[in-house]
């Protein structure tokens, strides 16, 4: 027996950037996907046609581009499928499932004062859920879902367990606004039901959502999703994640300059485990990831775990996807593209490089030497390693480099073969050669520099310092 194909979806809103949470829910919707040959689909629900911009659409496109999460199909404009959510609801009125109201706003406002002012239950019950059609008035209406009075509305969720709510604290919710638009919480699960999603995996913030929207399922006849609601991302401080605790959307993560691997391992592992597997590839993540490893409490965003997980990821990335996603930062970020001669410099330095950074600025620190042009600025640090006599132990070396052979035995066995006959400690010659060769005083190793940049360029920079 084959198993069911699985579908599923992320639907956000287009009214603003991919937030760091949606983009988690994307990405656990294209895991899950993903590693059962399912598809992922993207819908955008852009009901809201006063807040939403093809602006903040591009955005949620370009988010996804960096994060690798392709989807399939074309993308799904929720406001463009208006005509059929429509048709649901008028389908739902001819069953019996759902009918006019012609309550106004006034009237349903006073209802609730006086309900507040007599503590009881602010819930709205229509006064025409079962009224005679020939007392109609010829006004608006607005179509109501018939909900059940009595009883309970279970939602089976794979992360939160069984949910119950009363039917008593469900309302009748409107489906067909009184100009004929439909609302977000009808034309989501037309939407969903039209597009085979099979599961719905989504912010724990929609939990209360799905029992109402299970009543639309039912009163369609329509099979259900399987519900996963996933716990928010907290702060540091175990509050709601906003604008305090630092960066919230995809876009300014990309220009500090983490690493997208890394981005994504951290993603994953937010609310989600695999026992203690903290760094993992993309292919580990499919093979381990299911609904039961995400965990009910919400997750707190860690700075320092972020940079901690890219830095091991950087250190794991192949040298011209690593190449290639610096040329996207500088891009993003507006910054002076490389020369060919600095991409092929840069390249060949990756290797001393990607393992002592955790961020591609931090990253390209690091690689000043390699993408510095001469004669270089030293940094205040380095200047001070560039006295006299450290210039004067310079001026000396520089000789023996000339002649020695440019592997990193020779230049190693060179360098302590200087230092021991002149009786100088290594450090005394490694902090000029340093400053000398990168203008920091902090860099890969001396070695590691001379090979990289070679014989010529390394001569010619110890001229520079000693004269």
């Amino acid at each position: 027996m084959t198993a069911p194909h699985v579908v599923t979806r992320f639907a956000p809103s287009p009214t603003g950037y991919l937030h760091i949470g949606g983009a988690r829910t994307a990405l656990f919707n294209w895991l899950y996907a993903r590693a059962r040959g399912g598809q992922f689909l993207l819908r955008i629900e852009d009901t809201d046609r006063a807040r939403s911009t093809p602006e903040a659409t591009q955005a949620i496109l370009e988010g996804l581009s960096w994060l690798k999460l392709d989807h399939d199909g074309e993308v799904i404009s929720q406001a463009a499928r208006a005509d059929r959510h429509a048709e649901v609801a008028h389908a739902m009125l001819a069953s019996g499932h759902a009918y006019k109201c012609f309550s106004t706003q006034e009237e349903i406002a006073a209802f609730r004062d006086t309900a507040r002012a007599e503590g009881k239950s602010t819930l709205f019950r229509s006064p025409w859920r079962d009224a005679d059609p020939a007392t109609f008035p010829d006004a608006p209406y607005v179509v109501r879902l018939k909900a059940p009075c009595a009883g309970e509305t279970v939602i089976d969720d794979q992360v939160q367990g069984k949910v119950t709510f009363r039917n008593t604290e469900l309302d009748d919710m409107i489906c067909l606004r009184s100009d004929g638009t439909p609302t977000y919480m009808l034309a989501v699960v037309v939407d969903d039901h039209d597009m085979g999603v099979t599961h719905v995996i989504r912010g724990d913030d929609h939990l209360a959502n799905a029992a109402r929207q299970t009543l639309v399922y039912q009163a369609m006849g329509w099979p259900l999703p399987i519900w996963a609601h996933i716990p928010l991302i907290h702060g540091p401080d175990g509050k709601k994640l906003s604008k305090r605790h630092g960066a919230l959307g995809v876009d300014e993560y990309q220009k500090m300059g983490y690493p997208v691997e890394g981005m994504r391992n951290y993603l994953t592992r937010l609310g989600w485990s695999h026992g203690d597997d903290e760094v993992f590839t993309t292919a580990q993540a499919l093979e381990w990831f299911d609904l039961d490893g995400i965990g009910k409490s919400p997750a707190r965003f860690d700075f320092k775990k972020l940079e901690n997980v890219c830095g091991h990821q950087m250190a794991m990335t192949d040298d011209a996807a690593l190449l290639h996603e610096i040329e996207a930062y500088l891009n993003v970020t507006g910054a002076d593209r490389l020369t060919p001669a600095q991409t092929e410099g840069l390249g060949a330095a990756l290797y001393c490089l990607k393992d002592r950074a955790k961020t591609i600025p931090q990253l390209l620190e690091k690689a000043h030497f390699v993408l510095a042009k001469r004669p270089l600025e030293h940094d205040p640090k380095s200047s001070k390693a560039l006295d006299p006599v450290s210039i004067g132990i310079l001026k000396e070396l520089t000789p023996h480099l000339q002649n020695a052979s440019w592997t990193r035995n020779a230049l190693e066995e060179t360098v302590a073969a200087f230092a021991e006959a002149g009786d100088i400690k290594m450090g005394k010659i490694a902090q000029p050669l340093r400053a000398a060769l990168s203008g920091r005083a902090v860099s890969p190793s001396v070695f590691d520099m001379m090979l990289v940049i070679g014989r010529e360029e390394t001569l010619a920079r110890l001229a520079d310092v000693t004269g």
